[in-house]
C-alpha cells in the first residue's frame, strides 16, 4: 500500500510532501486499518484556521482532503506518522 501526504498553507505556505509505502513491513496491517479510517471524511466543524495546514491524503489512488482543525484522530495519527517516516 502507499500512502502519501501533501501539507500546504501554514504562515510560510511550504508545501511538504511525504510517502510511505507499506508493502512487505511487519506492521502493514496496522498502517492499512489506520489509512482506511483517515480515508474518512473528518467530522465537520469550523472553517479553516488563518495560516493554519491543509492536507491531501491519498492511499492508492484513493484521495481525502482535510484542514485544521477539522482532522479526524485517523487523519492527525496518518499524518504524523507519514511525514515523520516518509521525509
Amino acid at each position: 500500500m502507499r500512502i502519501e501526504v501533501i501539507r500546504t498553507g501554514g504562515f510560510a505556505g511550504i508545501e511538504r510532501r511525504a510517502e510511505v509505502d507499506t508493502s512487505g513491513r511487519p506492521d502493514e496491517a496496522e498502517w492499512r486499518a489506520l489509512a482506511q479510517r483517515a480515508l474518512r471524511p473528518a467530522p465537520a466543524g469550523g472553517g479553516p484556521v488563518r495560516d493554519g495546514f491543509s492536507y491531501r491524503i491519498t492511499v492508492d489512488g484513493r484521495t481525502v482532503s482535510c484542514q485544521e482543525p477539522n482532522l479526524s484522530d485517523a487523519q492527525r495519527t496518518l499524518v504524523s506518522r507519514i511525514l515523520k517516516e516518509g521525509a
